[in-house]
């Protein structure tokens, strides 16, 4: 018997707010979170919720101006954002989840969404946005031992071992491209990607990847799910199998934003809908509970804070 993780990378705005071009996704991004938190309390499906530090405030200066990256970092917060602190904040969206009865676990996905393998992201930023984290959430019961790196920029680990986390998400063993996205849905993959989680040089457990739930949008799914079923849900039923036929974890991924209308939800049931029919033949684990059976430590507990906004 294998496991099932789901991995969640809740940022709101903090995902976007280097990124030039703005969608709809950033629209949905509140709507997206309450979506996917409430299909996982429908289905009783316990997630790791990598939350971006920042979210839990209640207010702020918008300047950090203590932090390595200075104001112009947090810019946003002055001007794009003035306004919308709905993408700032979100304490209570958190304490929500932490308090869910499925067992969701909170953790780390840094401060502001630095990217920690970024040739410019110094051992002293990657220091204070861990530590900024930390500080924000003291308030709070939630115990940060999994860490999930802003799109996937892997780097500083030994950081991550000096501040006890116990656990990251790895970098899936490949690249798909749009060639074997088409391949899968249309005459699929004898082998679904199950991980095997090891322990690293700093003592951390690496739970790579095996799939994004978001990896084929646009104009090519829609032409393709005209003719076939949806192929991330198709890939995603194989790797369910897989996980219960055999060793290893199956470790899907995604962000609250990427719920921005019907068909993505209906992907999200689909997969959930099969994945509550195998359960008796899987585990369905958080990271830090793979973690704590490689060996690392004892489970976390989610906790849950009574303030926020």
């Amino acid at each position: 018997m294998g496991s099932v993780v789901i991995s969640v990378d809740a940022e709101l705005g903090w995902g976007f707010h280097d990124v030039a071009n703005y969608s709809e996704r950033l629209a949905a991004a509140r709507v997206g979170w309450k979506r996917l938190a409430g299909l996982c309390s429908e289905y009783e499906i316990p997630a790791t919720w990598a939350v971006v530090g920042h979210l839990l405030l209640t207010d702020c200066d918008g300047r950090h101006e203590n932090h390595p990256r200075g104001p112009e970092w947090f810019r946003c917060e002055r001007d794009r954002w003035a306004d919308r602190p709905s993408l700032r904040y979100g304490p209570h969206l958190v304490a929500d989840v932490a308090a869910d009865p499925v067992g969701h676990e909170i953790g780390c996905h840094t401060f502001s969404h630095v990217l920690f393998g970024a040739d410019d992201t110094t051992a002293a930023t990657a220091r204070a946005e861990i530590e900024a984290c930390l500080d924000a959430t003291s308030a709070t019961d939630y115990s940060l031992r999994s860490f999930v790196f802003p799109r996937n920029s892997v780097g500083h680990r030994d950081l991550l071992a000096e501040y006890d986390f116990d656990c990251y998400r790895g970098v899936a063993p490949e690249e798909r491209t749009p060639l074997n996205k088409l391949r899968e849905a249309t005459v699929g993959e004898p082998e679904p990607r199950l991980v095997t989680p090891t322990v690293d040089e700093h003592g951390l457990v690496d739970i790579p990847a095996s799939l994004y739930l978001f990896s084929f949008e646009g104009r090519p799914r829609r032409l393709l799910t005209t003719v076939f079923e949806d192929p991330i849900v198709q890939y995603a039923r194989r790797g369910i199998d897989a996980a219960a036929s055999r060793d290893g974890v199956f470790h899907m991924w995604l962000h609250p934003n990427n719920l921005v209308g019907r068909p993505e939800i209906a992907r999200m049931r689909a997969i959930f809908d099969y994945l509550d029919e195998r359960r008796a033949d899987l585990a369905i684990e958080t990271m830090g509970e793979v973690a704590a059976r490689v060996g690392r430590t004892d489970p976390p507990t989610a906790g849950h804070s009574p303030d926020g906004v």
